[in-house]
């Protein structure tokens, strides 16, 4: 087994802009596995908010490659395992890894991932199309650019409800709305009245992660459901939300890649949460590895490639009426250059 990484640029169509930061490029790592006649691929993107950068990422796999490149371990997740000290420290790090195991894995089983775990793609949700953060004129138009049934507004401004009103007045499409822990659970609380008259289907994270006892307040009065991100990122986050939020939304690369972030849906469905897996805009590799685990949610925000001016790999294809998965087993992505 060999284990190789590089890192690329994601050149986005428009500055993408939440309430905490903005970019024009993202910055990717792949990681591919080569073992005889079969590959496979894994992803994540750094992010300056959480301290993860190409070279500390670069670092944790480097240190990762005696333990992979051994080939003792028989499947992904005993591979996650193994790895576990290697990557505490970086849980995006070994998502890309992760990943690229589970692609390697279930190719040499002949199957693709989303057989492998027993999932149906007619079971998808429809993802929703990622509005970041502007003024509402260029708003509209990325609304207008992409004609979209479901969005997702990025929010975390002092006129947040006068956004949502302008653009409502511009689609019937259906709303979700992101404050990334911009918001007060009083503002939250009196938001949430009027965006429910407003056709929106739920807020994520309207509060920072660690204000507890805002969020109970929140869940308590809030007249639309509440959507934990910040406040879940690794397993252990998921009992903590349970009575604060009415669902989680899992990013794979903060949870640490598919094999945790699957337990995560499971442990939330079983508290009757709703869940969600989102993406970090990945590109067309870390994109369809969430579309083969999409079956088992109930939202989904897997967008990231189209918001690239420039894709680096070719994987499953998106429409407002279906999935298109890659032809090939595993994950199916394969790179463009």
């Amino acid at each position: 087994m060999k284990l190789s990484f590089s890192v690329r640029d994601l050149p986005l169509k428009h500055t993408f802009t939440i309430a905490h930061q903005s970019r024009d490029v993202q910055d990717t790592i792949i990681v591919k596995l080569e073992d005889g006649n079969f590959f496979g691929l894994g992803e994540t993107t750094t992010n300056p908010f959480y301290g993860m950068t190409a070279e500390n990422i670069g670092n944790r796999l480097e240190a990762a490659k005696e333990l992979v490149e051994k080939g003792e371990w028989k499947n992904p997740e005993e591979l996650w395992e193994m790895g576990s000290a290697i990557f505490a420290d970086n849980p995006f790090a070994q998502c890309a890894l992760d990943m690229a195991a589970w692609d390697i894995f279930t190719k040499k089983k002949g199957m693709k991932l989303y057989e492998y775990l027993g999932l149906d793609p007619k079971n998808i949700p429809l993802t929703n199309f990622t509005i970041g953060i502007d003024t509402i004129e260029k708003m509209v138009a990325k609304m207008k650019e992409v004609d979209w049934p479901l969005y997702k507004i990025k929010l975390g401004t002092d006129h947040d409800l006068d956004i949502i009103r302008e653009l409502r007045k511009h689609t019937n499409s259906r709303f979700r709305i992101d404050a990334n822990c911009a918001w007060t659970a009083e503002q939250a609380i009196r938001n949430s009245e009027e965006l429910a008259k407003l056709n929106v289907e739920f807020m994520e994270q309207p509060l920072g992660k660690d204000d507890l006892e805002g969020m109970k307040e929140v869940y308590q009065y809030s007249k639309l459901p509440v959507i934990a991100d910040e406040s879940c990122i690794v397993e252990s986050d998921v009992k903590k939300c349970h009575g604060l939020f009415h669902g989680i939304n899992v990013k794979l690369v903060k949870a640490g890649g598919i094999t945790p972030g699957l337990r995560m849906i499971h442990e939330a469905k079983s508290l009757g949460m709703k869940t969600m897996v989102g993406c970090m805009t990945e590109s067309s590799v870390g994109i369809t590895a969430i579309a083969h685990i999409a079956p088992l949610l109930d939202y989904v925000d897997m967008d990231g490639a189209m918001l690239l001016s420039k894709d680096i790999a070719k994987g499953m294809e998106i429409t407002p009426e279906q999935i298109t998965f890659p032809e090939g087993n595993g994950i199916g992505a394969v790179l463009l250059d």
